[in-house]
Formats: structure tokens, sequence, C-alpha cells
């Protein structure tokens, strides 16, 4: 099978059946500081993996429909939510979010690290899910500012600014409250070993109640 011909899905099913797990079962740090003390409601985790940052909020008390284009991963992680005692708080959800989306708003919208070496159309799956927030919600958008050292090849993938990806969002003025736009840096153990520094982003905003008197 050609590169041409292999599909996102394809892609990341075989990813994740290297082994039994590939990433580390612990939430996204961003996430648990973005989103403690944010009362419980509805949240939907794009890109949800391993389900990791899904039934870490299921923990907190939230209801979480969780979504990633892999079914090996959903069946993975669907098996450590029964295990973590939360399976009856998160609905496990196969969508190639390019042509499909979860129905319904919700109170936190969640894209942790949404990105692909395939044919990821980023930008409009953000917007749609700058729509499926529910007024007074939060969309919590954490991805890579630059690639791993140790990786060469980065397939034209892009890796906007946060200020880059709020544009993109193309937001109705008046209506939303920028929250957190900016970069961190936190250490990561590449595959050698050692530690090494990352550059990642994270954009927070709140999507204003349709009560609220926009903000000038």
């Amino acid at each position: 099978m050609s590169d041409e011909t292999v599909t996102d899905e394809q892609l990341w099913d075989a990813r994740y059946s290297e082994s039994e797990r590939i990433w580390s079962g612990n939430p996204n740090a961003v996430l648990v500081r973005e989103v403690t003390g944010l009362e419980p409601g509805r949240a939907l985790d794009l890109g949800c993996g391993e389900g990791a940052d899904a039934i870490w909020l299921a923990q907190q008390g939230w209801r979480v429909t969780a979504v990633d284009i892999s079914r090996v991963a959903l069946g993975r992680a669907a098996g450590h939510a029964a295990e973590a005692g939360v399976a009856d708080r998160v609905d496990w959800q196969w969508h190639d979010l390019g042509a499909s989306f979860p129905d319904g708003a919700f109170d936190l919208v969640s894209a942790c690290f949404l990105h692909s070496h395939g044919d990821l159309p980023r930008e409009k799956i953000l917007r749609t899910a700058a729509s499926a927030t529910a007024p007074g919600g939060t969309l919590l958008i954490v991805g890579h500012a630059g690639p791993p050292p140790w990786e060469h090849d980065h397939h034209g993938v892009h890796l906007p600014t946060p200020q880059e990806v709020l544009e993109s969002l193309d937001l109705p003025d008046g209506r939303w409250e920028v929250q957190r736009c900016e970069e961190h840096e936190r250490t990561q153990t590449a595959p050698d070993g050692r530690p090494v520094i990352r550059t990642d982003n994270v954009l927070r905003v709140r999507r204003l109640d349709d009560r609220a008197e926009p903000r000038p």
C-alpha cells in the first residue's frame, strides 16, 4: 500500500497497534491547569487518543463526549475508562473530524495536540469546535509551536502560533472573551532518553452568554 492510499484512520490505527500504550496515561498538564475550577458540565474531547484527558474530565464530574479517528485508540480508551470506574460518564465516538462532527453544544470543548501527518483540515475543525461551544462555555486549544528536535522530516505540517489559531477561528466581535493566548515551554523525554525543551501554545476563549452585554 503506497503512502498516497493510506487514510488517516489507517495511519493512526497502525500507530496505536505498534504497542499497548503510546501515551503516558496522564492528562495533559495544560488541560488540568485550565479546566480546574470550572463548573463541570458537558465536555467534548477532540482527538482523545487513549482517553487520558476524557477520563480525567469524567473523574472531575464532567459528562464527556470523546472523539478519535482510530478505532484501536477508542477501544483502548474505553477499557481504561472502565478500569477507572467512569465508563458511564464517557461517550466514545468515532469521527473523521474533517467529514463529521459530534452533535450538540458543550460547556467545554478541548482540542489538545490535534495534529496529524495526514490531510487534516485543522482550521475547519477548530471553527466547527467554536460553533459547538455553548454560550458561557470554554474552547481550549493546545498545540505544538514547533516540531520535536529529533524529528527532521516534518511532513509539511504547519504549526501555527496561538495568535494565528485565534485569527483562523474568525470569531465574531464582542461575542468571545480571550482568556489566554500564549506560548510556554515544557520538558519532554526524547526517544533516546534525553530531556529536551519543547515550546507549545495554548488558546483559551470563552463564549459569552447570549444574555451578556458584548464587551467594547
